[in-house]
């Protein structure tokens, strides 16, 4: 069994708090160090109580399953003999209201591209399977009740 830890961190400084116009910006420190400034969606609560310059849970959310996805993807790929050069996903969660009318993040849309080169070339059955499988093995993919959709583009650099 793994165990994957974070710190999350808020300080409410000189603000009065009880009146809810307190800020949201708090801090992620993750177990290799790395601190990444956070806050809530400004679609959610508005500036200047959320920093629109920091990561939202939702963007986290969207950027967590795009990046399981990507490095299924690229192991998937590399066991095969197929080489990348890059691998670019412009991914996006669309919240919606459940039937009891609370938000939630209903889908999240994979639109990655994705450059081969090398020695063999792939056809579009080969990358569909690759992304099919990547989805199949994304640990968090798995985890989630978020439908993901995947629509993704490639091509293919002769190294001629």
């Amino acid at each position: 069994m793994a165990m994957h830890g974070v710190t999350v961190t808020w300080q409410r400084g000189e603000e009065v708090f009880l009146d809810r116009r307190y800020s949201r910006a708090h801090l992620w420190r993750f177990d290799g160090g790395l601190e990444v400034p956070a806050s809530s969606s400004p679609h959610v609560v508005r500036a200047p109580f959320s920093n629109p310059a920091n990561v939202d849970p939702e963007e986290a959310y969207v950027a967590a399953l795009s990046s399981c996805h990507m490095l299924w993807f690229l192991d998937l790929a590399s066991r095969r003999g197929l080489r990348i050069d890059s691998y670019a996903d412009a991914a996006e969660g669309t919240m919606l209201k459940n039937a009891d009318g609370q938000d939630w993040i209903a889908t999240v849309t994979l639109r990655p591209h994705v450059v081969f080169s090398g020695p063999l070339a792939p056809d579009e059955a080969t990358v569909e399977a690759l992304h099919h499988e990547a989805h199949a093995n994304c640990f968090l993919a798995n985890s989630v009740r978020s439908t993901i959709e995947t629509h993704g583009s490639w091509n293919y650099r002769d190294a001629a």
